[in-house]
């Protein structure tokens, strides 16, 4: 059964090394939901947090595969009892007098941010678990929503682990 995934890769910080990556991805033909990159602590080492839909023996694969790639140093995947995971997400929805209201109320209970406001609209910032945000986005759906824009999971491991 497939299911998703959310694997934390640590990379050289080298050009190409996204390449690399998508073009495994291509050539066997994995999916990839999600995808976030950015450096770490170290400025010679990124962390590539991607999602994943796969059963067991795909994933297995997909990390086998992922390892074998020179600058991949580290693949790890992040269950979620042992880490965290959120997501950023900016909506615009339709907002007017009549309704402004209740969508700041909404927000308010999924603790999402107004960032912009206009006389038809508003720009509303959530961050959380893709549940979390596919629950707000249900909530708000009624009122229009214009258009949004998702960051991808990121995620790390919870304690002294290394991801």
């Amino acid at each position: 059964m497939e299911t998703k995934h959310c694997l934390s890769l640590i990379v050289e910080n080298k050009f190409g090394v996204l390449t690399r990556i998508s073009a495994l991805f291509a050539r066997r033909g994995y999916n990839i939901d999600s995808l976030t990159v950015g450096m770490t602590e170290d400025e010679e080492i990124s962390r590539i947090t991607m999602v994943v839909t796969a059963d067991e023996q795909t994933l297995e694969q997909i990390k086998k595969q992922l390892n074998k790639l020179i600058n991949v140093i580290k693949v790890t995947e992040l269950k979620k009892e042992g880490s965290i995971a959120r997501e950023l997400v900016f909506i615009k929805v339709k907002a007017d007098g009549r309704t402004r209201s209740n969508i700041v109320e909404i927000s308010n209970l999924f603790r999402a941010h107004v960032i912009d406001v206009s006389k038809e609209s508003l720009i509303l910032q959530i961050t959380g678990t893709p549940s979390k945000i596919k629950a707000f986005m249900n909530m708000i759906e009624p009122y229009g929503i214009i258009e949004f824009v998702r960051s991808g999971v990121t995620g790390l491991q919870r304690g002294r682990q290394n991801a």
